[in-house]
């Protein structure tokens, strides 16, 4: 599953969860992004041809970041431009989050491993402006994400029972 979240038609981030799968190249975000990010999947014995990447004079206006939560639970509270929050997601152990713009914040669940990519050079202090967050009785999280991940699990599981079913000449 991808969930882009939105606050007035602008994307705060986009989550690729563990259980998204599909088959070739799929890019997730838009040509204009700074951090491109995409998910691929090829067989055995498939030969991407060697290349190498061209100098391109490119202008970076903001960081964006991308988390591979390799192992735990982890939540994100997101936050617009004016440091107000808005509401929070719960990733887990192979789940990937962009973050796009807006603020961002984090409370560990579940002890995790995870790998942040970032553009640099790094400038410290200068990079980000700290501001207090949210306490855990304020936390929002949207229910529909979970709800949306249930019905998309029931839909494969169905379409898988209609191939199975097809293969041995039932309901054809």
């Amino acid at each position: 599953m991808i969930e882009n979240i939105l606050h007035c038609n602008q994307l705060l981030a986009l989550i690729v969860s563990n259980s998204f799968q599909k088959s070739g190249i799929h890019f997730f975000t838009p040509n204009n992004l700074s951090q491109q990010l995409a998910y691929m999947h090829h067989p055995t014995g498939k030969v991407i041809q060697p290349h190498v990447h061209n100098s391109v004079r490119r202008e970076i206006i903001h960081t964006q970041e991308v988390l591979f939560l390799k192992k735990g639970k982890l939540r994100v509270d997101f936050y617009n431009d004016q440091q107000q929050y808005l509401e929070s997601r719960i990733l887990e152990a192979g789940d990937v989050i962009l973050l796009v713009s807006g603020g961002h914040g984090f409370e560990v669940l579940e002890e995790i491993e995870m790998i942040e990519v970032k553009q640099g050079p790094y400038v410290g202090e200068q990079d980000k402006t700290r501001f207090s967050g949210i306490t855990s009785a304020q936390v929002k999280i949207a229910q529909l994400n979970q709800e949306l991940e249930r019905i998309e699990v029931k839909q494969n599981s169905y379409i898988k029972k209609e191939d199975e079913m097809s293969l041995i000449g039932i309901g054809s």
